[in-house]
């Protein structure tokens, strides 16, 4: 046992009793830090388990590196970025060696400029390049305490921050009671209770009488080999007490009965001490000088407060500091609430208004004893400077205080209704309810009704309530119409977007499309958004023929960007990219997702950036880049784990369905189908049963596939449901159920018939061939090679060539069937599509050729995983370093680390060689290679 022991006075400043095995993780911990390996840390148990003093241990080891330490406040959850300013402030200095969008970025949420909120993944970014940049030359430690008390800003920043850590010399550790949800899942460190011969080793320390043995079996089993309760329940006991047993505290809780302990301690000391550890305790920060000038406000002198002493509680030094957090909350509770409006109204004083206007505007709201309309709109005001900081949970959190503080129903109205998106947006959809309400029961005008209306109709998307959102949305825009057109623009097309996606019928897209083609059209030169709404309008209610002319203007006006912002991409863009798609042109829709989702990925919206994914992904897929579709696969993963959101699995789903992976492809499929049938996400379920008809037909289980494409046209939807329409043809052709073939062509000549694009023509072509007899058949069929042959959809022309040289060797054409076999199976086994090489070759064979059974798609990456694969395309394309890490949210430093991986594995030795290994695609750019280590 070590026989260090606790200081009986500075109970907090432990000695690491029995913690050798803690000892031994963080010794390692900064070994592997100073060897260059980046580790995180989360030290997690409860209140007084010692975990405060094992971070002092390891800041005490850690000689080799730099230390920077910060420690969340309770009192300043609300305050966003507060404490990760605790922790970076001391590496701002380092900040101009960072790309400049970074700088700015770091500038903004500090307060240190004026800005555009940020995202939070690009906060995180800066963050996690600050911290590479900072231990260059020098280890780097960085301890936060007490995290469970982080602002959620910080929480979310840091959490990012920690799963991002990979190469560089950075030792990142929490200290907290209990896993927080931005937390979860760093590697852990649980402090527990000392076991029983360090308890009592412990316990005889700090005790002079002679104990009972069975009182001293009570007192250590109450304390559970908790520390600090070891040193604090016998506080305040007499002798007699102690060896008897009487007065033992009866507290509920642990940490109430250690709470108690300084209560009782803290009930004996003088008014004048009582009141200074009450502004101690109000005050966030620490900072000797203010709490002197409240307590003087207060008429609290230092030779009156500290005349007997803080029995070792409180501390003053750089930093007012408490023994133990409990010490404070103890303090703060316990306190009669005139005492605590008086100390916060004091400290709300004594605070700078120009330097710190928010935390003196949350002291002055928790000084209010009754709504205060002076202090509602100080809050009002801190809200839209954290909104521009990008700190969306702390706008809510000073928005609903404003609101608890307003009389005027009007303003408190307005107020709820800003209270309520901002907690929408934060992520809180049971206070944005709250609010919502608050502002539909109080507002006073109609539009202010119609705004909380808009806002409940977001919240119910949000939520999942998918058939109830499309016609709220749809109400909230007929609504807006005669108060703000614009945003009953932009509602209509979200109403529309969400009808397309989740609606089981098609009527309320119906409904949606009528709407919106009486919306009258805006003065001027139409903006791509109202040539979107009158397309789409036009599509449902007129037809494709209609709806052509303003869908190929929409499509046009999209791919300039300087026709709208990123703001109104991240509003409808998701809605609007699916243009190219409805007037079937391949390389519009390959340009617009591509540049849709860089846009969204540069402005760091990874909350959003998965719907942009998705749609590039299956771009990728129809083009037969399953390399790109691949990234895309690797980059939502990495999105999931960072953005700590759930992903939907379309681009996997279809890229193992076209590569004939049967056994993933079904696993995944099937586990779909179940998740998104119960969640009632018609849209995953959909895809999933497309990709098992692509699957079925590549493997030539026809009755299968036909069965599943079927599925896939159940939906409102306009994309798959009408893409999934020459599976149905193929396998229904195949299976002799004519009817149901002719029934899905009639539906695609409908939706191709009036796009004269080859993609459109060739697709139709392809279909009506198997429908076909003769020489119109070989005609259709020859039609479909050519016209798919012009464009980007490889996957398409090579399935084109299957079908004619099935067909021709069913018409005894052998020798050209061979050709054209030959030709789908090069091309399948080039693009990856195993299961329909596999089907080409069998074809062969049966024509009486003999074929080799190749390996599909072997390629120099194979070795590389996902994420390698990434990089080396992104590097290959001459981005830098810093450019990569940026579209990958990772430090320049790990994507260098990544390299020389790569190079190993590929058996190169620089980054011009990439380009040898990984040649371009015929469809792909590349600008100069960047020198190395940029």
């Amino acid at each position: 046992m070590d026989q260090r022991r606790y200081s009986s006075r500075h109970g907090k400043k432990l000695r690491l009793l029995g913690r050798a095995a803690e000892r031994q993780v963080l010794d390692q911990l900064i070994a592997a830090a100073c060897a260059g390996e980046s580790r995180v840390l989360l030290v997690h148990g409860s209140a007084g388990v010692g975990k405060s003093a094992l971070l002092d241990y390891l800041e005490g080891s850690a000689a080799e590196m730099r230390t920077l330490r910060a420690a969340g406040v309770e009192s300043e959850m609300e305050l966003a970025y507060a404490t990760l300013h605790q922790l970076c402030a001391p590496l701002l200095d380092r900040a101009k060696n960072l790309p400049a969008p970074q700088v700015a970025v770091l500038e903004t949420v500090f307060g240190m400029r004026e800005g555009s909120p940020p995202e939070r993944f690009l906060v995180g970014l800066a963050v996690l390049s600050l911290l590479s940049e900072a231990s260059e030359g020098r280890p780097l430690l960085c301890v936060i305490d007490d995290a469970q008390w982080m602002d959620r800003a910080s929480a979310q920043v840091l959490g990012f921050v920690a799963r991002r850590l990979l190469a560089e010399p950075v030792a990142l550790v929490f200290g907290a009671r209990e896993r927080g949800q931005e937390l979860t899942g760093l590697p852990e460190l649980e402090v527990t209770g000392l076991r029983d011969g360090d308890a009592h080793a412990l316990l005889d320390s700090v005790t002079h009488a002679r104990l009972d043995r069975h009182v001293r079996a009570r007192i250590i089993a109450e304390a559970d080999g908790n520390p600090l309760a070891l040193l604090e329940l016998h506080r305040g006991l007499t002798i007699t007490q102690l060896g008897g047993g009487f007065g033992l505290p009866r507290a509920d809780t642990l940490p109430g009965k250690i709470e108690e302990s300084f209560l009782h301690r803290i009930e004996e000391m003088p008014l004048a001490t009582r009141l200074l550890l009450l502004i101690a305790a109000a005050e966030p920060v620490g900072d000797p000088a203010l709490v002197w000038r409240a307590a003087d406000r207060l008429g609290v002198t230092p030779a009156e407060a500290l005349t007997g002493g803080m029995d070792g509680l409180l501390s003053f030094g750089v930093r007012v500091t408490f023994r133990h957090p409990l010490v404070r909350s103890a303090v703060y509770r316990s306190a009669p609430e005139a005492d605590r409006r008086s100390v916060h109204l004091a400290l709300a004083e004594v605070t700078d208004q120009q330097a710190d206007p928010d935390r003196r505007a949350w002291h002055l709201a928790s000084a209010a004893a009754a709504p205060d309309e002076q202090v509602a709109a100080e809050l009002e005001r801190s809200a839209r400077r954290a909104q521009s900081r990008g700190g969306l949970a702390a706008a809510a959190a000073f928005l609903q205080r404003s609101v608890a503080l307003t009389v005027d129903r009007a303003r408190r109205a307005e107020r709820a209704v800003a209270a309520a998106d901002a907690s929408l947006r934060a992520g809180d959809l049971a206070a944005a309810r709250r609010f919502v309400d608050i502002a539909a029961l109080d507002a006073q005008t109609e539009f202010l009704r119609v705004r909380a209306h808009l806002v409940r109709s977001h919240i119910t998307m949000a939520a999942g309530f998918n058939n109830e959102a499309p016609p709220m949305l749809l109400s909230a825009a007929q609504r807006l119409e005669p108060y703000d057109m614009d945003l009953a623009r932009e509602t209509y097309l979200l109403a529309w977007g969400a009808s397309s996606l989740i609606a089981a019928d098609g009527d309320s897209l119906v409904a949606v499309s009528q709407a919106m083609g009486s919306v009258p059209p805006p003065p001027g030169v139409p903006r791509p958004i109202d040539l979107v709404l009158s397309g789409y309008a036009l599509l449902v209610t007129k037809g494709r023929t209609a709806a052509l002319p303003t869908l190929r203007e929409a499509m046009v006006a999209l791919a300039n960007p300087a026709a709208y912002t990123t703001e109104d991409l991240l509003k409808w863009g998701w809605v609007a990219a699916g243009v190219s798609c409805v007037v079937w042109d391949d390389r519009a829709m390959c340009q617009t997702y591509a540049r849709a989702a860089e846009e969204v990925r540069a402005a760091g919206a990874l909350t959003e950036l998965p719907i942009y994914l998705a749609s590039l992904g299956i771009s990728s897929l129809l083009t037969g880049d399953f390399a790109g579709a691949a990234a895309i696969v690797a980059e939502s993963d990495a999105i999931a784990t960072v953005a700590r959101i759930p992903i939907a699995q379309h681009t996997r789903l279809l890229l193992t369905a076209l590569q004939g992976k049967q056994t993933e492809a079904a696993e995944l499929i099937a586990a779909t189908i179940d998740w998104a049938g119960q969640d009632g996400q018609l849209m995953g379920v959909t895809v999933a049963n497309w990709a098992a008809a692509v699957l079925y037909n590549g493997l030539g289980r026809y009755e299968q596939a036909a069965a599943a494409a079927e599925t896939s046209t159940q939906i409102a939807e306009l994309w798959v449901s009408v893409w999934v329409l020459p599976e149905i043809i193929e396998a229904a052709t195949r299976v002799g159920d004519d009817q149901a073939a002719r029934r899905a062509l009639d539906r695609l000549a409908e939706a191709a018939e009036p796009c004269d694009t080859d993609w459109a023509q060739g697709t139709l072509a392809r279909c009506r061939a198997l429908l076909t007899a003769g020489t119109q058949a070989d005609l259709l069929y020859r039609e479909a090679i050519e016209r798919l042959g012009r464009t980007l959809l490889r996957p398409e022309l090579a399935r084109a060539h299957l079908l004619y040289g099935e067909w021709l060797r069913r018409e005894r054409q052998r020798a050209e069937a061979r050709a054209h076999l030959r030709t789908a199976y090069d091309m399948f086994v080039e693009i990856g599509m195993e299961a329909f090489a596999e089907r080409a070759r069998r074809e062969l064979l049966a024509t009486g050729e003999t074929v080799r059974k190749r390996a599909v798609n072997a390629t120099a990456t194979d070795e590389l995983t996902p994420q390698e694969e990434q990089i080396a395309v992104l590097v290959r394309n001459g981005l830098s370093n810093p450019e990569v890490g940026a579209r990958l949210y990772l430090s320049p430093r790990t994507v260098e680390w990544h390299l020389r991986k790569i190079f190993t594995k590929l058996a190169i030795t620089s980054r011009s060689q990439l380009r040898d290994v990984l040649p371009l695609g015929e469809h792909e750019t590349a600008r100069p290679l960047e020198a190395p280590h940029q």
